[in-house]
């Protein structure tokens, strides 16, 4: 590639960089329209008005389910035993299948927060009692915790990741451009310097 003349080495990078710079900008397009839409909601969250859906349901597990809940010996956390985890599931849609359950001597209690909600599920080991507690807030909030990867599982936490490596391949690859085009564009650097120098102005003199 050395002993390339030097127009068609820059053409050559040129070239490969506008690529990478399309690709990256493809594969992160939907991921930004989405970041960008949820940062607004999240930084209005006090303008949006969002109203909780609670659901609440009863059930009692079946005597031979019942039966194969035990306390697991010496453990306070564990997941709830196979049949009794199926059980809830198709009964309640729970989703309590290898989440960790807290066990005391009178009842088994799991948290199973959600993107977009919460829910909560308690039952009576003597018996059988169940209550199963779930909130919904809405698409708006299932959103932001999408772009805040909570309780998002790790199939969204490794997208994140990737789309994080694809936005810096992009932003990179942007510069490059920028700096190969600067010469015949005298506002390039003083627009890179003013979408540097606002946000640290900012958050000098505004953020405590």
């Amino acid at each position: 590639m050395d002993s390339q003349p030097a127009p068609r080495r820059r053409a050559y990078w040129l070239k490969t960089l506008h690529q990478w710079h399309w690709i990256s900008s493809a594969l992160c397009l939907l991921g930004m329209l989405l970041f960008a839409i949820t940062g607004l909601t999240l930084n209005n969250a006090s303008h949006i008005e969002s109203k909780a859906v609670v659901t609440s349901r009863q059930a009692q597990l079946p005597e031979p389910v019942l039966k194969q809940l035990s306390a697991p010996a010496g453990q306070k956390k564990a997941p709830l035993p196979a049949p009794v985890a199926q059980w809830l599931d198709e009964s309640l849609d729970a989703a309590t299948a290898g989440k960790t359950a807290e066990w005391s001597a009178d009842e088994v209690y799991l948290s199973l927060p959600r993107a977009g909600g919460d829910a909560w599920l308690s039952i009576d080991l003597a018996s059988g009692d169940v209550e199963y507690e779930r909130t919904d807030r809405g698409w708006i909030s299932y959103l932001n915790d999408l772009h805040k990867g909570r309780n998002t599982g790790l199939a969204w936490s490794w997208f994140l990741d990737i789309f994080a490596v694809a936005c810096l391949v992009f932003s990179l690859t942007g510069l490059v451009l920028l700096k190969m085009h600067a010469g015949n564009r005298s506002a390039t650097w003083p627009m890179v310097g003013l979408g540097v120098v606002i946000p640290v102005v900012l958050a000098l003199l505004f953020i405590h």
